[in-house]
């Protein structure tokens, strides 16, 4: 991997964004996340690169989703894993609310833990408490060192949970700490990533969401120097979702071990899930959120904003982009 990929993934995830946002609040989530891996798979397939999406959206049979071992980009050109969501937070963009974007994480040959397609418990904070606050510690512990590591009080603190039933006792035990807690209903990625920015009024993730956007996520926080935790989740009692109705935790238990987790309760740090010399992350976003806007099309132009993050250089970009329009007559400034 060079700096050169870094502006070609930018325009992998500015396209999937913009492809995504033309359905946004139509109600149609799968058209929306189809139209943003279509965009997203013929961006890469200009990269000069022999591509690999390690974490995708299913196997190969499942297609057109981008697919896990699918081969993306020229064919030549460096080695690059990549764990891609091309529309994070169907549900958000279909019904036109905050927090849907383009995302992926890139990194070389093996830098990304394959992550399957499981629940993870995550906790995300600042790079002020990195190392300090831990997965294993109890909500009001991990508030108190946060509180104590960001000199401010617990009840200025914001606390990021995914809205389910799981987390009842969670978010109970989060309020009696004093901390204030903000459910959200999909898209933990850029909550996530907030927490690694002073300034956005989020200050820690808890509970549980899903594992393959906890490796995006980590993948990010390792290049800001924030901290990231997971855990992978395999009991139905725990993860509470209709999905795994039919499944049980001896049969998730089997299922990771022909993975070859050896280790299912294994705490991984952001590191590990990242764990390649050179690390990327890419976001733009579809609609509104806590660290980008959305795409907006205009008559001559479309605006697209994003952040890209990188190891490579130790850069951290936002990039609002002016995409202009064949037969444009007039673009204003902002």
């Amino acid at each position: 991997m060079d700096r050169t990929l870094i502006q070609e993934i930018l325009e992998v995830v500015e396209q999937a964004a913009i492809a995504s946002a033309e359905l946004t609040g139509l109600g149609q989530k799968d058209e929306a996340d189809a139209a943003a891996v279509e965009a997203m798979r013929k961006r890469m397939g200009q990269i000069e690169m022999q591509g690999r999406i390690v974490i995708g959206e299913g196997e190969r049979d499942e297609a057109p989703m981008l697919y896990i071992g699918e081969e993306v980009g020229s064919g030549k050109g460096p080695g690059v894993d990549f764990a891609v969501d091309p529309c994070e937070g169907t549900n958000l963009c279909a019904n036109n609310q905050r927090g849907s974007m383009a995302v992926l994480a890139a990194s070389d040959r093996g830098g990304l833990f394959n992550a399957p397609d499981f629940y993870m418990k995550k906790l995300a904070a600042p790079p002020a408490a990195k190392g300090k606050v831990d997965i294993r510690k109890s909500a009001t512990e991990n508030i108190k060192i946060l509180s104590e590591c960001l000199g401010i009080a617990a009840s200025d603190l914001t606390i990021v949970v995914m809205d389910r039933a799981r987390h009842k006792s969670l978010i109970a035990e989060i309020r009696a700490t004093g901390a204030r807690v903000q459910p959200i209903s999909d898209g933990d990625v850029q909550a996530a990533i907030a927490c690694g920015f002073a300034g956005t009024g989020t200050h820690c993730l808890m509970g549980i969401g899903a594992a393959p956007e906890g490796v995006i996520s980590a993948a990010a926080m390792r290049a800001l120097g924030g901290h990231f935790q997971g855990q992978l989740v395999y009991d139905p009692a725990i993860a509470q979702t209709s999905e795994w109705a039919d499944m049980t935790k001896e049969g998730n238990l089997a299922r990771l071990a022909e993975m070859g987790i050896s280790d299912p309760d294994k705490i991984y740090e952001a590191d590990e899930l990242a764990s390649g010399e050179h690390v990327i992350f890419a976001g733009s976003g579809i609609t509104d959120g806590l660290l980008f806007h959305g795409v907006k099309f205009e008559s001559d132009c479309t605006r697209t904003s994003s952040l890209i993050i990188s190891n490579l250089d130790n850069t951290c970009r936002f990039t609002n982009t002016v995409h202009i329009k064949e037969g444009a007559q007039s673009i204003a400034l902002s």
